[in-house]
């Protein structure tokens, strides 16, 4: 699902930022969701001005579940009082699409990017999202596919194994997708994934029969299916970057 706000975009330094296609990663490991939700918010605001290339979040959350703008609580099934019993967060957001999950063995990525400056609208953008996990389960000999009910996301089958919620505001992304790798589906149990009712969640670990490799090493392909299909030709990686640069924070 999208959430969008198409207003003239700045073009102060355009050239000097645009380059050969580059493509920041950062790699953060496990993030807090409220402070990547500030980061995010950050680096939209340093890209809508120009101060930095396409970025690219890649990280784990700790259990949590995250409701798109429209708000459909009735899609959590248990009080909010008991998410604590089971150890998981509850957040508000922005983006478009309805509650899901988010957690450890789960591969996440949050672009921050200029379509304008790579020439895509937002329905192509979503496309592309859909491709990078496709492709990344063929490596495991899973068929995946984008549905063909215009629901969003990920499926193999009749599972939905990767979700995609994103946010466009002055033409530049955030949030993002959600691929699981192998991650805790009773989870999924507490909620209406996606607001879909008659589906399951599942997971690369259920659907392939090969022996899956470190969960970095997923990570890594997912970027770069991610780079290869938005067409990037110079990537740039930062291990452990710090949450805001010079010196800065967020309150």
């Amino acid at each position: 699902m999208i959430s969008e706000s198409w207003l003239p975009f700045c073009i102060s330094n355009w050239w000097e930022m645009r380059g050969p296609g580059k493509l920041e990663v950062w790699k953060m490991g496990f993030v807090n969701y409220l402070d990547a939700l500030k980061l995010q918010e950050k680096l939209v605001s340093d890209r809508k001005l120009c101060r930095i290339p396409d970025t690219l979040l890649s990280l784990q959350h700790p259990p949590t579940y995250t409701l798109g703008k429209r708000r459909t609580d009735h899609n959590l099934l248990l009080p909010v009082s008991e998410l604590k019993n089971i150890g998981a967060e509850l957040h508000y957001t922005q983006r478009g699409g309805d509650i899901t999950f988010h957690g450890p063995h789960q591969a996440i990525l949050y672009p921050i990017i200029s379509l304008r400056e790579i020439g895509i609208g937002a329905r192509n953008y979503v496309e592309k999202l859909e491709s990078t996990m496709i492709e990344l389960s063929s490596l495991y000999g899973v068929k995946a596919c984008a549905s063909q009910k215009g629901e969003t996301g990920v499926w193999v089958g009749e599972r939905k194994i990767g979700a995609i919620g994103v946010r466009i505001s002055y033409g530049i992304t955030s949030h993002g997708l959600a691929y699981n790798i192998d991650p805790d589906l009773k989870y999924f149990k507490h909620i209406v994934p996606c607001g879909i009712t008659d589906k399951e969640v599942t997971s690369l670990r259920r659907e392939t029969a090969t022996v899956l490799p470190a969960e970095e090493v997923i990570q890594e392909q997912l970027i770069s299916c991610f780079a290869r299909l938005f067409g990037y030709s110079t990537v740039t990686w930062k291990e452990n970057p710090s949450m805001f640069s010079d010196h800065e924070s967020i309150d």
